[in-house]
């Protein structure tokens, strides 16, 4: 007997040493598996957090760059980063509000399946069964489910010129002023009058522009006095036109940092509406599936109405059996309250309404009763 006790020992060992292995693969292959499944998870967050990383340092190095650009390129650069992140924002927010309609749309389909379903059902079964709703349904009217803020006026990102054309046009008129009046004082001091409306003479120019000349004590020269007033004119031009598109420049600079600031602002205002959007379509997810396990259970309490009735047939409440009485009781408590959770908005002023968050969570907690008692 020993023999054999030691002989079944020695094979339920074996037998055991057998499937270890296996078990130890089995637990290597899920700690394997599990580890791909946390290196994938942390790859993700990484590079998520990689490409968060990647667009501030673009964002700052592209306003680090501005200290070694010229201001005409710096305010371009400026503002086509404007144009860039307001149009990040305006599709994001698009991208939201067709999302939220499509939540929309599917609560609206949810409520109307469950009440064409099983509420409609159930509240007809109580009025027969003699379980009244004690609120007065009269005066309700179809609730707004979700009226969105007032909209932001749309960000214009204006252009900015580099001031040339204009420079060029001012130098221009500049240039002609001086030349004129060079030419003016010439003949205011040579003693001559000229003659607007004809043409002057050679003579006549070499007295005015000679004078020129006799300024550098040299004599009387057409060339040398016309070169001088010529290049005069010309430097003036060239002054005012660099003036003007430095100033420009300057102007663009300015304004091209005020108005990505202002950029900047309008997008936080647009991310904080679509924070709010997006609390409410979180809200309107979590309403759908509410509203779709309360179709389910109503159904079930449906049927329990229906025994009842055909059971016990029709008489006064109080005469039906207890169990029945706590039946209609607990399917009046969840239409009541899944009616109440449906006849309040889900926002105010585009933000999600505390008041309907509260209902929902006590709309999913009468539920949860029901649940917890069914099983």
């Amino acid at each position: 007997m020993d023999g054999q006790k030691v002989h079944e020992e020695a094979e339920a060992l074996a037998e055991e040493e057998h499937k270890e292995p296996v078990a130890k693969n089995d637990d290597a292959e899920e700690s394997a598996s599990s580890d791909t499944q946390e290196e994938e998870s942390v790859s993700s967050e990484e590079n998520s957090e990689v490409a968060q990383e990647e667009h501030t340092l673009e964002d700052s190095d592209a306003l680090a760059q501005i200290a070694n650009m010229k201001k005409n390129e710096a305010a371009d650069m400026l503002v086509e980063k404007t144009k860039h992140i307001i149009n990040d924002a305006e599709k994001q927010m698009e991208a939201c509000k067709l999302l939220l309609e499509e939540d929309l749309k599917g609560y609206h389909e949810a409520k109307e399946a469950l009440k064409s379903g099983a509420l409609d059902e159930s509240e007809e079964l109580l009025t027969v069964l003699g379980v009244e709703n004690e609120e007065d349904e009269g005066n309700k009217e179809d609730v707004v489910v979700f009226e969105a803020k007032e909209e932001l006026p749309p960000f214009i990102v204006k252009e900015v010129s580099s001031g040339k054309f204009t420079g060029f046009l001012m130098g221009l008129v500049a240039g002609i002023l001086t030349f004129v009046g060079l030419v003016y004082l010439a003949t205011e001091k040579v003693g001559m009058t000229l003659d607007v409306t004809k043409v002057p003479s050679a003579d006549t120019a070499k007295q005015v522009f000679g004078w020129y000349a006799t300024v550098f004590g040299g004599k009387p020269d057409l060339f040398l006095g016309g070169a001088f007033v010529l290049i005069v004119s010309l430097l003036v031009m060239w002054l005012v036109y660099i003036i003007r598109v430095s100033t420009k420049a300057s102007a663009n600079l300015a304004f091209a940092k005020e108005q990505l600031s202002d950029a900047e602002a309008y997008v936080k205002k647009k991310g904080s509406c679509k924070e709010e959007m997006d609390k409410v379509d979180a809200h309107i997810q979590d309403a759908i599936a509410t509203l779709k396990s309360y179709e389910v259970i109503l159904h079930e309490q449906n049927a329990k109405l229906k025994r009842i009735m055909h059971i016990e047939g029709h008489k006064e409440n109080s005469a039906y059996h207890d169990k029945s009485r706590e039946e209609m009781q607990h399917t009046r408590a969840l239409v009541d309250t899944i009616k109440e959770f449906m006849s309040i908005p889900m926002s105010e002023e585009g933000k999600l309404s505390g008041k309907s968050t509260l209902f929902l969570h006590s709309a999913k907690s009468k539920l949860q009763k029901m649940i917890d008692r069914l099983y």
